[in-house]
Order: C-alpha cells, then sequence, then structure tokens
C-alpha cells in the first residue's frame, strides 16, 4: 500500500514537471525558411546562377554544335547508304562513332564541371544565407529556426524576411 502511496505522488510529479517543461516550451518561438525558394529568388543565388550559365555557355554551345553535326552525319549516312560503296559508309559510320564518343565524353566533362561549380556557388550563397537567418533569428529572439518541414504555418515563415534582408546587403 505505501508503495502504491510513492509510486503515485511520483507520477503526480512527473506529471507536474513534465506540465511546468511544456508551458516553458510552448513560449518557444520557432521560424521557418524556404531553402528552395531561397536559392530561386535571392539576388545573390541569381547572380550565381547567371554567373554559371555565362562562364559554361561556351561549352554548350560548343556541345550543341556537335550534336548537330553527329545528327548531320546519321542523317546522310541514313540517306546515302544504299549508294555508298562499302569503304566510305564504313568510313562515314566510324566518323560517326568517333563524333558520338566524343560528345559524350565532353557531356559528361560538362556536367561534372557544371556540377563541382554549381556546388561551389550555392555553398558561397548559403553560407551568406545562414548569416543572414541567424541575424533574423537574433533580433526577433527565435530559438529555433527549420529549413525543411513536412507543414509549417505561414506565421512562422521568414522566408520573406530572409530575401529582403539579402537584398538589403546587396545595395
Amino acid at each position: 500500500m505505501v508503495r502504491r502511496f510513492w509510486l503515485a505522488v511520483g507520477l503526480v510529479m512527473t506529471f507536474a514537471a513534465s506540465q511546468g517543461a511544456w508551458a516553458q516550451a510552448s513560449d518557444t518561438r520557432i521560424g521557418f525558411v524556404d531553402t528552395e525558394r531561397i536559392l530561386r529568388e535571392a539576388a545573390p543565388a541569381v547572380r550565381a546562377q547567371k554567373r554559371l550559365e555565362k562562364d559554361f555557355a561556351p561549352r554548350d554551345q560548343e556541345l550543341q554544335r556537335l550534336a548537330a553535326r553527329a545528327k548531320e552525319l546519321q542523317v546522310s549516312l541514313e540517306k546515302d547508304s544504299v549508294t555508298l560503296s562499302d569503304t566510305e559508309r564504313n568510313k562515314r559510320e566510324q566518323e560517326l562513332a568517333r563524333l558520338t564518343q566524343q560528345f559524350q565524353r565532353l557531356q559528361r566533362e560538362f556536367r561534372e564541371d557544371l556540377n563541382i561549380r554549381r556546388n561551389e556557388e550555392m555553398a558561397t550563397v548559403l553560407e551568406r544565407v545562414n548569416a543572414v537567418i541567424k541575424r533574423i533569428a537574433e533580433s526577433e529572439k527565435l530559438d529555433l529556426v527549420l529549413q525543411e518541414a513536412v507543414y509549417r504555418s505561414p506565421r512562422i515563415d521568414i522566408t520573406e524576411k530572409v530575401l529582403k534582408a539579402l537584398a538589403a546587403s546587396d545595395r
């Protein structure tokens, strides 16, 4: 009987303590930032994307020229295959295979280089974004800022504030 009494007292105390912790936790201020939107709309992210496009445009154009040349060669080969001699057809097929292989190699290198540069650029942007988020969190006395969530209420979304702060810091 005494044992049950102390068990009940322990449960009541645990419940009371958890209620106090819950009350304290309910004062917790939370913010949310939509990182995808930031990377799409923030001025530093837009500039980084334009830099990437400008830097990689010549290589992209070269890939497009190679693809067009391979397509021309393939169409020509299909159209003229009946009238070509075996040696000429073999020569064109080898040229097409060489061109296709070169295109695939250059395309793979292009993608790898682009991904590396994009990751570098976005890391720089994210460092800046995180610094702005931290400043906003401190100024608004937020206890926690989330960047991913299954659901979030619009009232805790500080994405617009982050975008404005980034734009203001660019001026």
